[in-house]
């Protein structure tokens, strides 16, 4: 059992999140605490120009409100909203925060990913505490 659990939550129809909260649940110590984290890959400079004015902003409080809405059925989690790379800003963000555990979920692999999604693939490689990943 881990008192701190950090579920990365990606928002892609490919990625089972339903799985990853009930292995998060079931892995957490009775008092334990679950970080649900969501991470905005940054806009490059010449496309965000293209973008409506208030594009950014209004995509992340929808962001923040859906994370709430998923957090509000976990016993003791927060939400965290951050922008980055996923895999680097995910395994950053466990570095400072010190997660026991992460329970990541991954997509459907195509020849590129191998034997799992890159982002899933690179979190496993590099964290420095006990990683889950789920399909």
């Amino acid at each position: 059992m881990y008192s701190h659990v950090l579920v990365p939550v990606s928002f892609d129809v490919e990625r089972d999140s339903a799985g990853a909260f009930a292995v998060a649940r079931l892995l957490a110590d009775d008092n334990g605490h679950i970080s649900l984290l969501h991470v905005i890959e940054q806009v490059p400079g010449y496309a965000a120009s293209y973008l409506p004015a208030g594009y950014q902003s209004e995509t992340r409080k929808t962001i923040e409100a859906r994370l709430a809405e998923l957090a509000a059925d976990l016993p003791d989690a927060s939400t965290h909203v951050i922008e980055g790379h996923s895999a680097r800003t995910i395994l950053d963000w466990a570095e400072s925060h010190k997660p026991d555990c992460i329970v990541i979920a991954s997509h459907r692999p195509g020849m590129q990913d191998l034997l799992l999604g890159s982002t899933a693939a690179k979190v496993v490689r590099h964290a420095a505490c006990a990683v889950h990943v789920i399909r």
